[in-house]
């Protein structure tokens, strides 16, 4: 008996260096493991290696073994070819097990052809679901407001009553009518002249606000032209107030409001309260709604486009 012995870091790399070495397998050779060595501390100290020992198999033992094997497979030749025959069973029971699977075949086609027919029977069901939800369109709903735009956009097209030109509010009605144009806003443009001979002006059609702007901005930056217009060249000052779909009147209401609220605020909180800056239409409105008031008072600070109104206590 040929003994080796190999050591190395772990039981493993010692066992296939003597393998490599010995040029042999692992079932060529008996493994003994002499120590499983150990890492040490941080495997640094105190370390020490794997050793195992490897004895080789006798050759004679594996050529007995095999003679033997041989032997034995030579011996039964005549009777083991009926043993092989009987494993072959199992592969008759697989054919069996076809046939059993093969029977039972034709016995769910007949439930699939129903199966198949209720299938077909089914998707007809199925089919007039989808007519049913084609039928409620949906976008239909919205043209219908299309159609009554368009019919508001024919009644827009009606003129106003024509002012007379010589007039401040003919001046008027002419310059936003040739202005309204240029923008591409169909408006009818309404005039009038008030108890103290102011111009008011009243456009109505502006649906989508386009006069009006952000916060009135554009209607004031209007008013504000057509005021220059109607007094240019002019001995007297004649105001003119312009109004679209009832715009000021509505933010009228909200200015009240709101210098109600801040009053009250005010009063609660003994501190002044300063509003957002407005233009002087808007702080006008202000002022004249809390003139009456008997715990505050108003005035304006800043200066333009900044100037906003502050309320204080008296």
């Amino acid at each position: 008996m040929k003994v080796y012995e190999y050591s190395a870091r772990t039981i493993q790399e010692a066992i296939d260096q003597g393998l490599e070495e010995l040029g042999v397998a692992i079932s060529d050779v008996t493994v003994d493991v002499l120590e499983e060595g150990s890492k040490g501390l941080f495997g640094l100290f105190g370390s020490r290696p794997a050793k195992v020992r490897l004895t080789m198999k006798e050759e004679e033992a594996t050529d007995d073994v095999a003679r033997s094997i041989l032997a034995d497979a030579m011996k039964p030749e005549a009777a083991k070819p009926q043993k092989k025959e009987k494993p072959a069973a199992p592969k008759g029971e697989g054919e069996e097990k076809a046939e059993k699977a093969d029977k039972p075949a034709p016995k769910p086609r007949k439930p699939r052809a129903p199966k198949e027919e209720a299938l077909k029977d089914e998707p007809p069901q199925e089919k007039p679901e989808p007519k049913k939800e084609s039928k409620p369109k949906a976008p239909r709903a919205p043209k219908a407001p299309k159609a009554a735009k368009e019919s508001t956009e024919q009644k827009e097209i009606e003129p106003a009553e024509q002012a007379d030109r010589a007039t401040a509010a003919g001046r008027a009605q002419e310059f936003l009518q040739e202005v309204t144009k240029l923008m591409g806003v169909n408006v009818a443009v309404g005039v009038k002249n008030d108890d103290e001979g102011n111009v008011r002006v009243n456009m109505e059609g502006d649906t989508l606000g386009i006069l009006i702007g952000r916060r009135g901005e554009t209607l004031d930056a209007l008013q504000y032209l057509t005021s220059l217009q109607v007094n240019k060249g002019q001995e007297n000052y004649t105001r003119v107030t312009l109004d679209t779909e009832g715009y000021r009147a509505k933010r009228e209401e909200a200015l009240v409001r709101l210098a109600n609220r801040m009053a009250n605020r005010a009063q609660k909180t003994g501190r002044k309260v300063s509003l957002e800056p407005m233009n002087p239409y808007e702080r006008r409105i202000l002022h004249s709604a809390l003139q009456d008031h008997p715990a505050v008072t108003t005035h304006s600070e800043g200066e333009e486009p900044n100037r906003h109104v502050v309320i204080t206590l008296k």
